[in-house]
């Protein structure tokens, strides 16, 4: 991801995380306190529990069987981790449209396809750069590949300028050198970098910068800005490929083995 996870945060995380375990280990011992196994509804109902008796068996229990813990988050993360899958899975559903098939999208590679890879990326994200050769390497290989590149300008002002500038490279045809040319670039990016490296790669600098003010062209980095909320992502790089989401930076290998796993259904 363009910003590593902060330590105090995850930290924060796997507190919750026990202190929910915890919980969830009294709760279902409070439960055999209250309703021993074999009780029957006619039973008359026993007086409360003594809540401070309840708190010294959970201690005690706890402190005997620390790995209850251990194997209580495990369950948890778990279960937490597959409901996030399938929320991001439905998300990818019902915007799968505006993903894969937006009539702005640039596009590169196999124009029918049988898989499709969108990568949402900023132009100043070291990690965007880094991906870029595996990306590359994959387009180059696997002919029935169809890449949907999509801008996503969250590390400020230049970021924004360079995605406008792609955005309008589309009408001479040339927004993929431009791509290639603006994620090679070491640096920080400013307008007047990214207009030199327009005329490097052969764009019509004047006419580059007429286009850039076409007011669709901020509509749509906008649309993909909240597109990408929907999805969950707050990073760069991250890629879209079947119904699976795979944020940060991806080597060659793992890319071909989620496209893969797209192509076969699985």
């Amino acid at each position: 991801m363009n910003r590593p996870l902060n330590p105090v945060i995850l930290s924060g995380v796997a507190a919750r995380t026990m202190r929910h375990a915890a919980i969830a280990i009294a709760a279902a011992i409070l439960a055999t306190t209250v309703m021993p196994v074999g009780s029957r509804a006619e039973t008359p109902a026993a007086a409360p529990p003594d809540r401070d008796a309840v708190r010294k068996i959970v201690r005690e229990y706890l402190l005997e069987h620390p790995e209850v813990i251990e194997e209580a988050i495990r369950i948890l993360q778990a279960r937490q981790q597959s409901r996030e899958q399938e929320r991001v899975r439905a998300a990818i559903r019902r915007h799968g449209e505006a993903l894969r098939a937006h009539p702005m999208s640039p596009v590169s590679g196999n124009p029918n396809g049988d898989v499709t890879l969108v990568e949402f990326f900023d132009y100043q994200c070291g990690y965007c750069k880094r991906s870029l050769k595996p990306v590359k390497d994959l387009l180059a290989t696997d002919g029935q590949l169809r890449i949907v590149w999509k801008e996503f300008p969250i590390l400020g002002p230049a970021s924004r300028f360079a995605a406008r500038a792609a955005m309008a490279s589309v009408k001479q045809g040339r927004y993929f050198a431009f791509h290639v040319a603006l994620m090679g670039s070491r640096g920080k990016l400013t307008a007047d970098r990214v207009m030199a490296i327009a005329g490097d790669v052969g764009l019509d600098v004047r006419r580059l910068r007429r286009d850039m003010e076409d007011p669709a062209i901020e509509a749509y980095i906008d649309e993909t800005i909240r597109l990408a909320r929907a999805l969950g992502i707050n990073g760069t790089p991250a890629f879209v490929i079947g119904d699976t989401l795979v944020p940060g930076a991806v080597g060659l290998a793992r890319l071909r083995e989620i496209v893969a796993a797209a192509r076969s259904g699985d």
